[in-house]
């Protein structure tokens, strides 16, 4: 097991996988940093997503290359407020080639999903995102084999089931 600090890093292991990126996304709100003035903007009522351009680029460049990137976000009941403005901006990461499902937290607990924050690379290496008041404050990577195969049933059991983004009923995506 090795930790690594947000920043340079773990975006150097965000970039590292050679085939398939995998996300579990299971809090109902985040607080990172530099989301913060976005998240306002969109408040009220000026969303500005010029935030998630570095990242939308990272996307398209691993699509170029045969990449996937994949994701799960769990859906509160009512949704958050920060659900309810990734349910608003979910396509500009769809648009550049991330599929994005969600799942009903009830269904998730019914099924045994964890609840942590991880990314599956390449069904090899486990990243745990660990969280305080300031967002991700550490992730924990492990290419441990029974902790990978044990994310890897986690994925298994909950990316077949997850609707993707746009099979979404339309009151769902809207605020």
């Amino acid at each position: 097991m090795t930790w690594i600090k947000p920043g340079p890093e773990f975006a150097d292991l965000l970039r590292s996988y050679e085939q398939t990126a995998w996300r579990w996304e299971c809090q109902g709100t985040y607080r990172e940093p530099d989301e913060q003035r976005p998240l306002q903007a969109w408040r009220d009522g000026h969303p500005d997503y010029a935030f998630l351009q570095p990242w939308l680029d990272q996307i398209r460049t691993q699509r170029a290359a045969g990449k996937r990137f994949e994701r799960v976000r769990l859906l509160t009941d009512p949704p958050t407020e920060y659900l309810r403005w990734m349910l608003q901006l979910t396509h500009l990461n769809i648009d550049a080639g991330e599929d994005i499902r969600w799942i009903s937290e009830g269904h998730a607990r019914k099924l045994g999903a964890p609840p942590a924050d991880f990314y599956l690379l390449d069904d090899r290496i486990v990243a745990t995102l660990h969280f305080d008041e300031n967002g991700v404050a550490g992730v924990e990577v492990t290419d441990d084999p029974a902790t990978v195969a044990q994310h890897r049933r986690w994925r298994d059991i909950v990316w077949p089931v997850a609707v993707p983004h746009d099979k979404l009923a339309p009151t769902t995506r809207s605020p």
